[in-house]
């Protein structure tokens, strides 16, 4: 079913709307779970597109979120700001505010951002804020600014949220290492999991954690980074297989630092839209033991989102 945009936006050719069937996964998820990387799209009639959006996508409501996280058997969710929507956060924060406390926030903001819209945004949830190195998903932010802000939001107990491509670590290293608060990496920082996952490339990664003990991980979006897709050759179920010994050997190494989330509704993808059912099915392959499980997906997020 084609989703639709509203207030007078078109969506961008060739746009992959979230899927609106997800299976009920096999995995029972703990007891508290949190699905703490996820957003919402608008809708462009209530919240408008930001003009200097990249992409314009189908509406993604707090009503349709809120029922794939009681579908998939998540208690609670952490809505991180969509590039589409830019530094203008009320469809994030009206997620929050609606949420019955079972939400939390990651916002995008300028330079510009008041003392009091901060405190606004935190009465209502907010607990962090995302810094954007994808250059195909938002325009370049000068490090000054980035850094000014991280030096605002850390009296708050907030931290920061990073996303960048694996590619560019090495160029990025000394500003990451500057921030003076917790930092959350989206995505493992993108690996290209065709290369070795004890190769130059993931090692520099797992470096970056290992000397720096206030960085944290989401092992989220195989989707994303996965080659071999949803699905063996033999076309029985694995899903994302590729993906998994990246995540494990995270998840492993630093089982007090990563976080797990949906990413719905699944921005920008090119190739396939997921089941967020067969997702959620991702997890015990790589949080191998009902312990691992409940850090991942109830310890560690309650920990920076709740406390």
């Amino acid at each position: 079913m084609t989703k639709p945009t509203s207030g007078g936006f078109t969506k961008t050719p060739g746009w992959l709307d979230w899927y609106t069937g997800p299976s009920k996964p096999t995995f029972k998820l703990p007891e508290g779970a949190v699905d703490a990387h996820c957003h919402v799209f608008g809708p462009g009639a209530e919240f408008p597109y930001a003009p200097e959006r990249k992409y314009t996508p189908c509406d993604a409501s707090k009503q349709q979120l809120y029922a794939l996280r009681d579908h998939l058997g998540f208690d609670k969710n952490v809505v991180v700001q969509a590039t589409c929507n830019g530094a203008d956060n009320r469809a994030m924060v009206d997620a929050l505010l609606n949420s019955n406390g079972k939400a939390r926030g990651v916002a995008t903001v300028k330079r510009s951002v008041t003392d009091q819209e901060l405190q606004e945004m935190h009465a209502a949830g907010v607990r962090g804020v995302r810094f954007n190195f994808v250059k195909r998903l938002v325009d370049f932010t000068p490090k000054d600014e980035l850094i000014e802000i991280a030096n605002r939001i850390k009296p708050l107990g907030w931290h920061v949220v990073i996303y960048f491509e694996a590619v560019d670590l090495p160029e990025l290293w000394d500003f990451f290492t500057a921030l003076p608060t917790t930092v959350v990496v989206d995505h493992m920082g993108r690996p290209d999991v065709t290369k070795p996952v004890d190769g130059p490339e993931f090692e520099l990664f797992v470096k970056f954690m290992r000397e720096h003990p206030n960085v944290w991980s989401k092992v989220t979006c195989p989707e994303r980074l996965s080659v071999a897709g949803p699905k063996a050759l033999d076309g029985e179920q694995n899903a994302y297989r590729d993906v998994v010994p990246f995540a494990k050997r995270i998840v492993d190494t630093f089982p007090d630092r990563v976080l797990w989330g949906t990413d719905w509704p699944h921005p920008n993808l090119k190739d396939h839209m997921p089941d967020d059912g067969l997702l959620v099915d991702f997890i015990p392959h790589i949080a191998t033991t009902p312990e691992l499980q409940k850090k991942l997906l109830v310890d560690n997020p309650t920990r920076l989102y709740w406390s």
